[in-house]
């Protein structure tokens, strides 16, 4: 309330509150009084309350987003992704490693990356059948012969498929092949997908947006997870700042903040989050180090001929190279790479 609010003003806040079936606990400090209010499932609508007489302004003290918040759900969650392989982990103590061609643009070019990150290591393949892009004259991915391709590949070297869904038509023929559906950073708040996210019976893969907060980002996973689908990951890949010198800015104190706020795990792109290869190491250590619980890393065999992002995508052998070093970064802290 205002310094200068009356006894008359405060009791009137109180009963309006009381009028929605809340409780109110009136605090009197030696500047100003303040009114807590309890007993609420969801958000308030404070916009009423603000426009009263007296106030002065509304703070919320708990966080909105419940399913996604550590406070009711203190234990880490680990999501368990099915692979002809067995089953992958991200989340724990176990560093998943998410690698492929940012989009699939032929057979050949597939099975060759796939061939080379399996032999890393990697047990999670990432492509893109369908690619949001800025410009509509960019390629927009195969679509459906996409996803066939992607369907060969986990048949021919039992690697999980993780790949994206722009729409609600795209994300019924998506779930019928990916062991992951990500949602992008453009969709982050296309909240009529993240609902039909919520109903699919696969693992989702958020992206952070490129200008989300943490609490915006935790709220899009609380979209899916209210539909019911609590295997969530997130995806930190980089915000848009003033900076010039990289793509975006890889954001890696999200990391630890958001391990403080959620219990679900949180990987890392730093591919998107730098768009240059020369930085995708430093800063794929770099989050291993900081304790991402996976990467999401492009890599193709012919960079210079890609028809998306080869800019940002690595070699098959500086992917080998990421893999040996993130293992001994991650036994540093107690974590494994998986």
């Amino acid at each position: 309330m205002e310094t200068r609010a009356t006894d008359e003003q405060i009791r009137a806040v109180c009963e309006r509150i009381a009028s929605r079936s809340l409780q109110t606990h009136v605090v009197r400090g030696s500047l100003r009084t303040a009114i807590a209010v309890t007993g609420n499932s969801g958000a308030i609508d404070i916009g009423s309350l603000e426009s009263m007489p007296g106030v002065l302004e509304c703070t919320a003290v708990s966080k909105p987003y419940k399913l996604a918040g550590r406070d009711a759900h203190p234990e880490s969650t680990v999501i368990h992704i099915s692979t002809p392989l067995g089953v992958a982990a991200v989340g724990g103590r176990s560093v998943a490693m998410i690698a492929g061609p940012c989009a699939i643009e032929s057979r050949e070019q597939a099975f060759t990356i796939a061939e080379c990150v399996k032999a890393a290591g990697a047990r999670l393949f990432r492509g893109g059948a369908y690619k949001p892009r800025t410009s509509p004259y960019s390629f927009q991915g195969l679509g459906e012969p996409g996803l066939k391709i992607l369907r060969e590949v986990r048949e021919q070297f039992g690697l999980g498929i993780v790949t994206e869904a722009v729409d609600q038509e795209s994300l019924d023929l998506v779930e019928v092949v990916a062991d992951v559906i990500q949602i992008g950073a453009r969709s982050m708040q296309n909240f009529s997908l993240l609902k039909r996210a919520g109903r699919a019976r696969k693992p989702i893969l958020l992206k952070r947006g490129m200008s989300a907060t943490l609490d915006e980002f935790l709220m899009a996973a609380e979209y899916i997870m209210a539909e019911g689908n609590d295997a969530v990951i997130l995806c930190e890949r980089g915000v848009r700042t003033f900076n010039d010198h990289t793509r975006n800015t890889l954001d890696l104190s999200a990391i630890p903040a958001i391990h403080r706020r959620s219990h679900l795990p949180i990987i890392v792109d730093p591919s998107h989050g730098t768009g240059q290869r020369r930085n995708v190491l430093p800063l794929a250590r770099a989050a291993v180090a900081a304790g991402a619980d996976g990467l999401l890393v492009e890599v193709h065999h012919a960079p210079e001929a890609a028809l998306s992002d080869g800019r940002q995508a690595i070699l098959p052998a500086e992917f080998a190279q990421l893999m040996a070093e993130g293992r001994e970064i991650a036994a540093v802290i107690g974590n494994t790479l998986s």
